[in-house]
This record gives C-alpha cells, sequence and structure tokens, in this order.
C-alpha cells in the first residue's frame, strides 16, 4: 500500500488531534469549576477537613463529610466524574458550625476535592483519593 502526501498529512493530523482532544476534555473542567468558585482568589492548601473513605466497595453511595472553621460555602467535586460538581454547601451568619456531610456517586477510583471560600475571600483545599471498586456512574 502507498501513502500519498495528502493521506500523510491526514494521519498526522488526526494522531495530533486524538492526542490533544482527551486532555482538553478530561482536565478542563475540574480547573474550570475551581477557577470560578474561587473568583480570581488563590487557592491554598490546609485550613478544611475533608473525610472520604480509602476504599469504597461501591461507587453508588460513598460517605463524604467536609469542615471548614469560617467558611461561608463549601464546593465538593469529584475530578473523575462526568460532572464533577458533587454539591455546594452554603453558610449563614447564624449557621453554628461550618461542617456538613453526604453521600456521593463516584464512577470510578479518583480524587475528591473540598475548596472553603473562607470570610476574608481566601480559598482554601483538602482533597482525598477514594479507590472504588465498583463504579456508579454506569463503571
Amino acid at each position: 500500500m502507498q501513502f500519498t502526501r495528502r493521506d500523510t498529512l491526514a494521519m498526522g493530523a488526526g494522531a495530533a488531534v486524538a492526542t490533544l482532544v482527551p486532555l482538553q476534555a478530561f482536565a478542563g473542567p475540574n480547573e474550570d469549576e475551581m477557577a470560578a468558585f474561587a473568583n480570581g482568589a488563590e487557592i491554598t492548601d490546609g485550613g478544611v477537613e475533608l473525610t472520604a473513605p480509602e476504599i469504597a466497595e461501591n461507587g453508588n453511595t460513598v460517605p463524604i463529610s467536609v469542615s471548614a472553621p469560617g467558611a461561608t460555602n463549601i464546593l465538593v467535586i469529584a475530578t473523575g466524574n462526568p460532572n464533577p460538581r458533587v454539591i455546594e454547601f452554603m453558610f449563614g451568619p447564624l449557621a453554628g458550625s461550618q461542617t456538613a456531610s453526604t453521600r456521593c456517586r463516584l464512577a470510578g477510583t479518583q480524587d475528591v476535592i473540598a475548596l472553603a471560600k473562607m470570610a476574608d475571600g481566601s480559598v482554601k483545599r483538602a482533597s482525598a483519593t477514594v479507590k472504588v471498586t465498583i463504579g456508579g456512574c454506569g463503571g
């Protein structure tokens, strides 16, 4: 089989597109969600306590809890889910504590990230890796 110059260029362009598309498709939404939540503030580690199991036997119901004293909002992101935004908790001035817990679905083994917007406008972050044996989002 002989390849023409057009065939070679088309295959090269297709390979380049196939290489770049998955990176943009899976890396973008998480950073976009975090940047939108931070609203221009620098995201720093610490100040947030995220509790999630190391191993979840079933991804359909994974318990997580998050605590961030002094936070006004807490956002939880699952980096490997088709829709990474899990939940956002909002705390008013009369909230007794800035602690919340829920159960979420995880598509597979992935990082769970909790971002807390503090009253002074700073944004704090904590993350945990959860190994899922049976995926909960159709996996």
